[in-house]
């Protein structure tokens, strides 16, 4: 309620004082608002600073705050207002008093899908910071908190914090480029963490704990694709674990000791296992490891065994989840190129299959009409969808464009050319989204069709 809303912020005011709680403001409101501009995240930040500094001295009337507070929402819902533009103001104008407060304030953009800072050169940060270090730090602090917006607040407080500091030593240093070299080598943990936590993190808010464990699974699988189902999920459930305790964790170190401890289960599981692991495990520096093992590309698929899909009856059992999550890891063991987008609607296909099929009268009966259309569908999708970001990952890009056209040229004789340019378009635009191993859940979920999940591809014996 209302008193707590005060207590809060006067709180975090009092003990950060006024300088930190504006930098705080300005991060917090550049996640939020990652589409916002410069000028609206500011006009919103001088309103909550003002707010802070005039309601939460001592002394400061009870009805301050709620006053303040409700002249700020009667702005935000006004036609000029100069705050951040968002779909959901106008349904949170539409309540009165303490609902509307918390409406608005429950209001964030959806991510920017990858990170748009791009660092200038030492030169260029000095000529910046020299002709105003306020206006610098500003805008440095909305650039990078709107760009890596995903990141835990505690990551990118610690990392914004000694960016500044590394700018404000060096551009004063008798020695500017051996400062910046030093600086920036002290800073890579750091940097890599922000990187790494915000990767994380996005696919973590698009997907939720149960999917990003597959996720993971499913990458892992590709990537040793000779190691157990047993052997992975564990490592799996414990980087769904991570996401789900810090990304939202206002605990400072919570990232980085969760996510250095999973590295070291990661690498004594699997480094015997795998001659790419063990050399990305041997570095000294856990968080530098750990991005080695994210970067590793899939391995190609070995000679495995043909494999038991489950019954219908396992399916619609108290475990069904769990074999149907079996059996995509086997399918993506031996598919390397598949993309994570793919398996990643496979993965909700699946869930929502048994969904509608477990619970009526006769699940077999359901599941084997369904198998029908998934036996034409299926195999052709991931045959392509394979074969594309097979050819994208291991040519240039201009000779993967060439082979691409040729291939469209085969397939289909009777397009005609501005068809064909068409077509290639489409399909480059999926490959450079959607074919790399840190593409974007949110921009490649839009870009495939819900496929049906190959559990029920093979005629299983009905159990009725």
């Amino acid at each position: 309620g209302r008193a707590y809303v005060r207590e809060k912020v006067c709180q975090e005011y009092r003990m950060l004082g006024k300088e930190n709680f504006r930098t705080l403001t300005i991060i917090a409101n550049s996640r939020k608002y990652s589409n916002g501009t410069f000028e609206e995240i500011g006009h919103l930040v001088r309103e909550i600073v003002s707010l802070a500094e005039t309601c939460c001295t001592d002394g400061a009337d009870p009805s301050c705050y709620d006053a303040g507070s409700t002249a700020l929402s009667v702005k935000s819902c006004s036609a000029d207002s100069p705050f951040p533009a968002h779909p959901g103001t106008a349904e949170c104008c539409a309540h009165e008093g303490l609902e509307r407060k918390l409406c608005l304030a429950a209001l964030r953009h959806l991510p920017q899908p990858l990170p748009q800072y791009l660092q200038p050169s030492d030169k260029e940060l000095c000529q910046a910071f020299r002709q105003d270090p306020r206006e610098f730090a500003d805008r440095f602090l909305y650039e990078y908190s709107s760009s890596y917006s995903q990141a835990p607040l505690p990551v990118l407080l610690g990392s914004t914090r000694t960016f500044l500091s590394m700018v404000s030593t060096c551009c004063i240093s008798s020695a500017p480029t051996a400062c910046f070299l030093k600086e920036k080598l002290a800073r890579k943990t750091l940097s890599l963490l922000t990187l790494t936590s915000n990767r994380i993190c996005s696919r973590f808010s698009a997907y939720g704990k149960d999917k990003v464990g597959f996720s993971y699974l499913a990458s892992l699988a590709q990537k040793v694709p000779t190691a157990s189902f047993e052997d992975l999920l564990p490592l799996a459930e414990d980087a769904a674990e991570v996401s789900s305790q810090c990304c939202d964790s206002v605990a400072e170190d919570c990232m980085q000791k969760k996510l250095l401890e999973h590295t070291a289960k990661v690498c004594t599981a699997l480094s015997a296992q795998d001659g790419r692991f063990a050399d990305c495990c041997k570095g000294k520096n856990l968080m530098e490891n750990h991005f080695c093992i994210l970067a590793l590309p899939p391995a190609p698929a070995p000679n495995l065994p043909e494999v038991s899909e489950p019954t219908n009856k396992e399916l619609c059992g108290k475990e069904g989840a769990l074999h149907a999550t079996r059996s995509l890891f086997e399918l993506a063991r031996r598919h390397p190129s598949l993309p994570d987008a793919v398996l990643a609607k496979l993965y909700d296909s699946s869930g929502k299959l048994r969904e509608e099929c477990c619970s009526t009268k006769d699940p077999s009966a359901c599941l084997d009409s369904k198998r029908k259309r998934m036996e034409a569908e299926l195999p052709p999708l991931l045959e392509k969808a394979s074969q594309l970001c097979g050819q994208y990952n291991e040519l240039p890009f201009l000779a993967f464009k060439k082979r691409l056209r040729e291939n469209l040229a085969q397939a289909e004789p009777e397009a005609s050319p501005a068809q064909l340019e068409r077509l290639l378009e489409q399909r480059v635009s999926f490959a450079s989204t959607c074919c790399l191993p840190d593409a974007s859940p949110l921009l490649c979920a839009s870009k495939v069709r819900p496929p049906l999940p190959p559990a029920l591809l093979r005629g299983q014996t009905p159990h009725r």
